[in-house]
């Protein structure tokens, strides 16, 4: 019988799965070890991670160190709770059916966008923004999108396709994986993103 690899991760969609892929290929940013991984998209995407995670993880057990599950809060019918809640849900259900302390969930809130809206210059790069003025968060403050307390936009996607359209870009998955193949590791304040790193401390350390 071969040996299992490291990890399985199990994502809603293809943002998410390009965003993933890509910073799992940083194992030296993360400070952490090469990880040997394996990633599978729910075909009921947002909703499925939540609610049925457990029929695509229960049969892999044995074949996965790890498994983490990653899927945005809004769509996943889980919408009137909390990240956190959320996550300790789908947890609950695979620590009890074969991955007891060797799983995580990831509720990205509300939406992977979150993660593109790092203060990193390489998000003007990735999406055509360097060089315009007035700079990104001024002109989407001028075209009246809210801010949250921490920077980011409090509709990340709705954000994101406005500053996209004003640059004649399509939205597209290369985008999240560009800028999560490039952004510096530690400029992210997000807490699931600061969940992942401590996960991944946790389960590879150097």
């Amino acid at each position: 019988m071969s040996e299992p690899l490291d990890l399985v991760v199990l994502v809603a969609d293809v943002d998410i799965d390009q965003a993933v892929d890509a910073l799992l290929r940083r194992s030296q940013a993360f400070g952490i070890r090469p990880v040997n991984y394996r990633i599978f998209r729910h075909p009921m995407r947002d909703n499925g991670c939540r609610t049925a995670s457990l029929e695509v993880l229960r049969p892999i057990a044995a074949q996965f160190r790890h498994a983490l599950v990653v899927f945005d809060r809004e769509g996943s019918g889980g919408d009137a709770l909390a990240r956190e809640p959320l996550e300790r849900q789908v947890e609950a259900q695979l620590e009890a059916n074969g991955w007891r302390e060797r799983c995580g969930a990831l509720v990205l809130d509300p939406e992977i966008e979150i993660w593109m809206w790092t203060d990193s210059p390489e998000l003007d790069q990735v999406i055509g923004w360097a060089g315009r003025q007035p700079a990104l968060r001024d002109w989407l403050h001028l075209q009246k999108h809210a801010f949250r307390s921490d920077g980011k936009p409090m509709r990340p996607k709705e954000a994101l396709h406005a500053a996209l359209r004003h640059v004649k870009k399509q939205p597209s998955a290369a985008l999240f994986a560009q800028l999560a193949a490039k952004a510096g590791l530690t400029r992210c304040t997000d807490p699931t993103f600061l969940k992942l790193k401590a996960t991944l401390h946790r389960w590879f350390p150097r």
